[in-house]
């Protein structure tokens, strides 16, 4: 039997009203009327429709999550997938409904889809173009960025500290007696793989020994573009005589693996690879990757918890917050004894 606030309140002999504060918990109810309509709720298995009480509560417990990518994979994509499951394990914990969107074309039809839900903030996954910030800004919606990058002021952004990530990887295989590096770097008009770049190279160029480096631009991020990428510069790679390979994420580090293993050459015992981000793929490649690994667990809980202190106007969240990456030391660069 379908049951409402109106069948419930005749059968426990109350009004409308007396049976409404006693689900919402908001107002007086004697013990005695309060065991009453319990007793018909659990009795009836009554469960309070979604909608009635967000007209009631003026909120939805919803938010919207985008992911701006344009090339696939997107929500499958190694580091956007772990992001986007820490952000719907937190949003759960805090009662939120999740809606999510992929948007290929930087467009507004997602943004306008989610103001249709009535989300109550939204959460936006890498790099946009101004015009989106733009419009998001016209309907007083809380919103942050995690994972890209703005010039303006007034977004608040949850990143990583890439260059200090890039810089972890520069010292680690500089200590492993490396000097002559191929870098293969992954599209720059991508704030991650351009400020690990920059990191990895300052690291050097501090020290006044980046003679023996060499980057090479990859207009993608792939597996397959890594192995693409060092096949097409393999007579350089070899001239240099490179003892180790610096990838801007894992995808494009196992790429060139790849490559090398087809080539017959031996990692690490003649060229040692290292990637970032700290992907699952990472860590059961053959031989498992070095890598500089990304929190994504904590940017993406704290993505929720920050947003959900903007719907409720809880305090003013820091502007820019950014998230040490971690070293994680495997094979693909120890060296043979």
């Amino acid at each position: 039997m379908r049951l409402n606030i109106e069948g419930i309140a005749k059968l426990a002999g109350v009004s409308r009203s007396t049976v409404s504060r006693v689900i919402s918990g908001k107002g007086y109810a004697s013990p005695e009327t309060r065991r009453r309509v319990l007793a018909v709720i659990e009795q009836m298995q009554y469960k309070p429709n979604a909608v009635a009480r967000a007209m009631a509560s003026q909120r939805t417990n919803s938010i919207g999550v985008i992911v701006f990518r344009k090339q696939q994979p997107i929500v499958s994509h190694p580091l956007y997938g772990k992001l986007v499951d820490a952000i719907l394990l937190a949003a759960e914990s805090l009662g939120y409904s999740v809606f999510l969107k992929t948007d290929q074309e930087m467009s507004l039809n997602s943004t306008d889809f989610m103001l249709e839900k009535r989300v109550e903030g939204l959460i936006l996954i890498s790099r946009l173009h101004k015009n989106v910030i733009d419009y998001v800004k016209k309907f007083d919606v809380p919103y942050l960025m995690v994972n890209g990058s703005t010039d303006d002021p007034d977004v608040i952004h949850l990143v990583s500290d890439d260059v200090s990530g890039g810089r972890q990887a520069a010292d680690h295989l500089y200590g492993l007696g490396h000097r002559n590096i191929w870098i293969l770097a992954g599209p720059q008009e991508h704030r991650s793989h351009k400020l690990r770049l920059e990191g990895f190279l300052a690291w050097f160029e501090e020290r006044g020994c980046g003679q023996g480096l060499t980057v090479v631009h990859s207009p993608d991020s792939t597996f397959e573009q890594g192995r693409r990428m060092l096949a097409e510069h393999w007579e350089g790679f070899m001239l240099q005589r490179c003892t180790a390979v610096f990838a801007t994420n894992d995808m494009l580090a196992l790429g060139a693996i790849r490559e090398l293993s087809e080539r017959a050459v031996s990692v690490p015992g003649q060229v040692a690879v290292m990637g970032f981000d700290g992907t699952d793929y990472a860590a059961v490649s053959t031989p498992p990757l070095t890598t500089v690994q990304v929190d994504t667990q904590r940017m993406g809980a704290d993505a929720v918890a920050t947003l959900d202190c903007l719907v409720r106007r809880d305090g003013e969240p820091t502007r820019l917050k950014e998230y040490e990456c971690q070293l994680i030391v495997r094979q693909s660069t120890l060296r043979e004894e």
